[in-house]
């Protein structure tokens, strides 16, 4: 084991400077290459970190594998990283299809290292809050969640990429990409639907993907959920979750509580240091604590075999909804 906890990241796009300042601002973490198909050098690398085209170049000492590569190929590199004894953090989602989720997953049990994923919104303090009220019904029985994921991004952010706005790299359209992060948290509140119905289309994009559309969805308890996702909607917007129990209702927007009106239950207190990137208008993120958060924790929970804070197991279940999402269109 190298010591610090030792990252190759796997991708050279800009999704990989995020981790890499994350790490920087980690204390017994570091950031030993990249692997780069390419053979790229991206500018946010440091001088000392080794360039390598593929994980098994790395002559580096190194605990873990970050990939930043397109949703559609995380599997490949999972398997990779798994055949060489490494653990596993993969930027959002999981994967994009059950088959290649299975293959990942079962690769690096048998590997028996850890896989987990970048859902750091999970890690947002006021999430955390209502999480856990949740699981302790003190909303009562929730009858409505519904959650708006209008964001938007031009036919530029489209085109800087082969693989945009396709299903068969990036999976789809906003749906599993921007609002990945979201219907992750809708997953982690309140699990899987009994059933979906959607209305997908595309508006104002020339892309083979949905740009727009809202799902229903009803649960066995009874509850009805809606989320609509979009990368059509200028100029973009923060996300909103409002939840609507016996006891009364909150709103959030962007993991933050903006309103709480809950009978009998205090409103959680406001963390102030905690900081999630909207992606209302930009995939570009600025403030990187909340992967700081996923990476401290998941660099804890290889250290003491405790399970990390997005399993595969549960990670794995924003795609799966956002399957049924698109199995589900009439």
């Amino acid at each position: 084991m190298a010591s610090p906890f030792t990252f190759i990241i796997v991708g050279s796009g800009n999704i990989g400077s995020t981790y890499a300042r994350a790490l920087a601002n980690i204390d017994g973490a570091s950031l030993g290459g990249l692997v780069s198909r390419s053979g790229r050098r991206p500018a946010w690398l440091p001088e000392d970190a080794e360039v390598a085209g593929s994980l098994g170049e790395i002559q580096a000492l190194y605990n873990g594998a970050i990939l930043c590569t397109p949703n559609g190929t995380h599997h490949l590199q999972a398997e990779e990283a798994a055949a060489l004894g490494k653990h596993v953090l993969t930027e959002k989602v999981l994967d994009i299809t059950r088959e290649n989720m299975d293959r990942m997953t079962q690769a690096c049990d048998d590997a028996g290292v850890t896989l987990a994923v970048t859902f750091q919104r999970r890690m947002s303090p006021d999430n955390v809050a209502v999480k856990a009220l949740l699981d302790a019904g003190a909303l009562g029985r929730v009858f409505a969640a519904d959650m708006r994921v209008k964001f938007y991004r031009d036919m530029d952010y489209y085109n800087s990429g082969d693989y945009r706005g396709g299903y068969a790299i990036d999976g789809g359209g906003p749906f599993i990409q921007q609002a990945a992060h979201n219907v992750d948290i809708f997953t982690w509140f309140f699990g899987m639907p009994s059933k979906v119905v959607s209305m997908l289309d595309t508006f104002t994009h020339e892309i083979e993907v949905e740009d727009h559309g809202v799902a229903l969805l009803r649960y066995a308890n009874g509850m009805i959920g809606s989320i609509t996702a979009s990368t059509a909607t200028k100029p973009g917007f923060a996300p909103v979750l409002e939840i609507h129990g016996e006891r009364g209702s909150l709103v959030m927007e962007n993991d933050e509580i903006t309103a709480w009106h809950v009978e009998g239950v205090e409103r959680p207190k406001q963390q102030a240091d905690f900081e999630v990137h909207s992606g209302a208008g930009t995939a570009a993120v600025e403030n990187t604590s909340g992967h700081e958060a996923i990476l401290t924790d998941f660099i804890e929970a290889v250290e003491t075999g405790r399970q990390p804070a997005v399993p595969a197991s549960s990670g794995r279940l924003a795609t799966e909804l956002v399957l049924q999402i698109y199995e589900g269109r009439i």
